[in-house]
């Protein structure tokens, strides 16, 4: 199992946009979350396609891009076209997850899907060998600087005891309020992959993504 840091990019300085990607790479992160909003499924709006597309031409890092919006289906082609590696949709905004994880596979890509914090782990029962990643958000999503959920840990632990019963490896991601307070006790709880907004981006990104690493390198070296 990999240990990844996906530094999220709704944090950053939209201004040095290209700036701040440079940093979190060269401090060693592996990927870069992108949430796409739309003002639908989540209240706030904030990037798409053309943004995406910019951060492609002068970033190698892994596109993890994760869309909080609604019908995603329609945009998948779109996306994938933008320059995602990685396309993750939210159970609650597809009427039929399996087609969905699907298409995003045809495209070439890898297929997450999320759960908001009150949405069960049943909703997985029957796709989850078709995805690459399950992302569990651990504040409500659509706002940046939430303080993460407690009970998240339990749901980490009870999807991760899941994975293993049916010996899948999948990834878990886990976005809200992750810290370097907290991500030992994320990744204990069986997290592989860490989305840090505002703890990265907070202060000195270079630095806060460092010391982020360096949490996941002690946990690979450890294995």
């Amino acid at each position: 199992m990999r240990y990844i840091l996906s530094p999220s990019l709704l944090a950053a300085d939209f201004g040095r946009l290209a700036e701040d990607a440079g940093a979190v790479r060269a401090a060693g992160a592996q990927y870069l979350h992108l949430d796409v909003m739309d003002g639908h499924f989540v209240p706030s709006i904030s990037f798409g396609m053309p943004v995406i597309r910019s951060l492609r031409r002068i970033s190698p890092l892994v596109f993890d891009v994760h869309l909080m919006i609604a019908d995603p289906d329609r945009y998948l082609a779109d996306f994938a076209e933008a320059g995602a590696d990685i396309i993750t949709v939210h159970a609650e905004t597809v009427l039929h997850l399996d087609r969905t994880l699907n298409a995003i596979h045809d495209l070439g890509l890898k297929a997450g899907v999320a759960l908001n914090p009150a949405t069960p782990l049943s909703v997985l029962d029957w796709v989850l060998p078709q995805a690459d990643m399950v992302l569990l958000m651990s504040v409500n999503p659509g706002f940046g600087g939430q303080q993460f959920l407690p009970y998240s840990l339990d749901k980490i632990r009870a999807l991760r005891s899941l994975m293993q019963a049916r010996g899948l490896e999948t990834d878990i991601e886990v976005d809200g309020g992750v810290t370097l307070r907290n991500a030992e006790a994320v990744l204990d709880a069986g997290a592989n992959v860490l989305v840090a907004g505002s703890a990265v981006f907070r202060g000195d990104a270079g630095a806060n993504t460092a010391a982020f690493t360096e949490i996941l390198r002690k946990r690979e070296a450890a294995r």
